[in-house]
């Protein structure tokens, strides 16, 4: 069975970390598989594929409909042998119908990754209700619900949780938080591992660490915010210069191998807006790391509010920030935390399981034609 899969992002997230993950599995649980990638020309994505020698092909994406990556899927479908085509973002997808107009390509299977609303307009409808997409690989129940909404074959959409790999996980980190920044002995270090997008509302993030150092005096906590900087990163480096924050969070932009970072962290933090189900919970469960999180998207589907991680409603900072300090004030709370975590984990939410519930997606949209 031959895969093309396709990506036509710019940044690296948790969308490519998922392509990366699903290939490598495959590539050892099940031989049969080969898989081949289509990234954006120059990504990170791209950097990230050739550090882990997996098999891809590159090509520029400059605009919403660009000709060049269109004429690499076509050449890539001949030259590969193409069995089925996996679309991994809505522009890839775009690309993928507007060129099978022209060439007749293989079947398609789509994942959708996130809980933002599918618009209701005429030409993303089309795209997305599109007859040669097989299956609909939904991340979460809160995306298949959202996505059942407005499109049409329900039968289509099915879930399946991206997870995390456990293979060569104990990697050691690009360098060590306290000593870079000269913290103080006690310090508690929250993490945050997201890119500088609307959907993860940082501004929250902020709001959070004033509330628990400027309001309630926890001088010892420090926030170490991971992610790619945007057009969003100035305005929250001036709110967090109004704040006087400066020496508190501390914004690195992309590091390779983030999640190497986790076992630093006191506690892992989330403020998003929007999500599907973000990877570094999967991370935070693996080094028994507690979470507190906004309760968007499915993230209620794998954590617990005060079961095995603590929720809050979005844009909450303050709600947030009585969560981390309970924590803090109850330390007791988290060992358990982490053995329901650690659980849950190796039951549902590894990218090994997820391989293989793919695989079966994969045969039951083709129905046993291979070439």
């Amino acid at each position: 069975m031959r895969i093309l899969h396709l990506s036509a992002v710019r940044n690296w997230g948790g969308g490519e970390k998922h392509i990366e993950n699903l290939c490598l599995e495959m590539a050892e649980n099940h031989p049969e598989v080969f898989n081949i990638i289509l990234c954006r020309k120059g990504s990170l994505f791209e950097q990230s594929l050739i550090k882990r020698n997996l098999k891809h092909y590159t090509s520029p994406v400059f605009t919403n409909f660009d000709f060049r990556y269109a004429l690499k899927i076509i050449f890539i479908c001949k030259k590969e042998n193409i069995d089925l085509i996996h679309i991994h973002d809505p522009k890839a997808l775009a690309l993928a119908v507007a060129i099978d107009k022209f060439k007749d390509l293989p079947p398609f299977i789509f994942s959708k990754k996130t809980s933002f609303p599918i618009r209701s307009r005429r030409q993303t409808l089309y795209k997305y209700n599109y007859p040669k997409i097989k299956k609909i690989l939904c991340v979460s129940q809160a995306t298949r619900e959202i996505s059942l909404e407005v499109l049409d074959c329900h039968e289509r959409l099915e879930v399946i949780y991206h997870g995390t790999r456990l293979k060569n996980k104990d990697k050691n980190p690009p360098f060590w938080i306290a000593k870079k920044y000269n913290l103080p002995h006690d310090a508690v270090i929250i993490g945050s591992i997201a890119n500088h997008i609307e959907a993860k509302n940082l501004e929250t993030l902020v709001r959070t660490a004033d509330y628990l150092v400027n309001q309630k005096k926890q001088k010892n906590l420090f926030f170490f915010q991971v992610g790619n900087f945007s057009h969003n990163t100035i305005a929250l480096k001036k709110l967090v210069r109004d704040l006087e924050l400066e020496e508190h969070i501390f914004f690195t932009g992309y590091v390779p191998e983030a999640s190497a970072f986790i076992p630093q962290f006191g506690m892992m933090l989330l403020t998003s807006e929007s999500e599907g189900i973000p990877q570094v919970i999967y991370e935070s469960f693996y080094y028994n790391v507690p979470v507190v999180s906004t309760n968007v998207g499915g993230i209620p589907e794998v954590i617990e509010n005060k079961i095995n991680g603590l929720l809050n409603d979005p844009y909450d900072h303050k709600g947030l920030g009585e969560n981390l300090l309970f924590l803090l004030e109850n330390p007791q709370v988290i060992p358990n935390f982490a053995k329901i975590s650690r659980e849950k984990l190796f039951k549902h939410f590894t990218s090994r399981i997820m391989a293989g519930k793919t695989l079966e997606a994969y045969k039951n949209a083709l129905n046993g034609r291979l070439h």
